[in-house]
């Protein structure tokens, strides 16, 4: 069967964002529970791969911590790999393709602080390179998994990432030639690090980013970044009165000018933001480029989430860049969420919201 990546959806809540590891003491933050086996035992089943394959999509990125995975340095546990295993069973039963996305790694998270950093740390990084081996034994023969090396990279030294990255791919390709793996650039996959991203002579390496922006809107009230959190405004999307966003700023940090070369809070102070992924997919031609995660917080009124999806959606598509949304459903224990069906029933929260996913913008 042919897989395709054109339009997905991310699952998060379930093998990441289980938990906020910022509110436990230190020495709790990196175990497993028994109410966390019995959660990723419990919260997605097959009937969530059919809804989102009745829902018109074709992919779908699902995020996994590596303390999921990994019970100890090199070791693993394997009823969280017999449930990966079921899930991309489930994926390839319905027709869709799957991005195993690690989504947080040891000495790479970005809501606790880490004495040691994965880039800091040699042994951290032959554990990063043995996870990534383990996934491709395990899958040697899954023509429908893609591999995301890691989500999201701190603000560090681009060739920091752009070495690592390079010694686990090419670990991975004495063993499998084909695998398609996807990177993305630092500062969490901002668009606008694309060109600090060292690109591969692998046509099967993909390249990805993520959009957020504007985040005052995006992420408002929300109680994992302090400034959304302090602010504690409701946002619109489109907004003609752009005073609203530089009161943001002006509160928060003092700056007199933030966006004061705009006059509202459009598709086309969208097109500013996606500009150097245009770019780079100009530059690179040869490259595919992906969106790998977009999305608003659940709580932001839903004509405005619908607004933005449809405006970011069209540059996208404007562009040929494929895309995965952010995100399927989320846990009580998630901060920010971003889920696009309801809690209980799982059915999409708007109509309007599922054709714009679809690309029907």
């Amino acid at each position: 069967m042919k897989f395709t990546y054109k339009k997905g959806m991310g699952i998060g809540g379930w093998l990441t964002n289980y938990k906020r590891f910022n509110v436990l003491p230190t020495d709790k933050r990196l175990v497993i529970t028994i109410g966390d086996m019995e959660h990723f035992e419990s919260y997605i089943d097959e009937s969530d791969v059919i809804n989102i394959k009745n829902m018109g999509l074709d992919h779908i990125r699902l995020g996994f911590d590596q303390i999921v995975l990994e019970c100890e340095p090199y070791k693993y546990r394997e009823k969280i790999f017999a449930i990966l295993e079921k899930f991309v069973g489930w994926c390839e039963k319905h027709g869709l393709g799957i991005v195993l996305n690690l989504h947080k790694a040891i000495g790479n998270y970005c809501d606790i602080e880490e004495s040691v950093t994965l880039f800091d740390s040699e042994e951290l990084q032959n554990r990063f390179i043995s996870l990534w081996l383990e996934l491709e034994k395990r899958f040697a023969h899954k023509e429908n998994v893609m591999f995301e090396l890691l989500n999201e990279v701190r603000e560090i030294e681009p060739d920091l990432w752009n070495d690592l990255a390079e010694k686990t791919i090419n670990a991975i390709r004495q063993v499998n030639k084909t695998r398609k793996i996807i990177i993305g650039p630092i500062c969490w996959n901002n668009p606008n690090k694309l060109h600090l991203l060292r690109v591969f002579d692998d046509e099967n390496v993909i390249y990805t980013f993520h959009v957020y922006d504007p985040s005052e809107f995006t992420h408002q009230r929300g109680v994992l970044q302090w400034a959304q959190l302090y602010y504690n405004r409701k946002l619109e999307y489109p907004c003609d009165d752009i005073e609203r966003y530089r009161d943001y700023y002006r509160l928060l940090f003092n700056k007199q000018d933030a966006y004061s070369h705009i006059s509202k809070m459009d598709i086309e102070y969208m097109r500013e933001i996606l500009a150097p992924a245009i770019e780079f997919t100009k530059k690179h031609p040869d490259k595919e480029l992906w969106c790998g995660e977009f999305g608003t917080i659940r709580h932001a009124d839903i004509k405005s989430r619908e607004n933005w999806m449809r405006d970011v959606i069209t540059i996208l598509k404007e562009n040929n860049i494929p895309y995965s949304v952010w995100n399927y459903l989320s846990t009580p224990n998630d901060g920010n969420r971003f889920s696009l069906v309801d809690d209980d029933t799982r059915v999409i929260l708007s109509k309007e919201m599922l054709k714009i996913i679809n690309g029907d913008v």
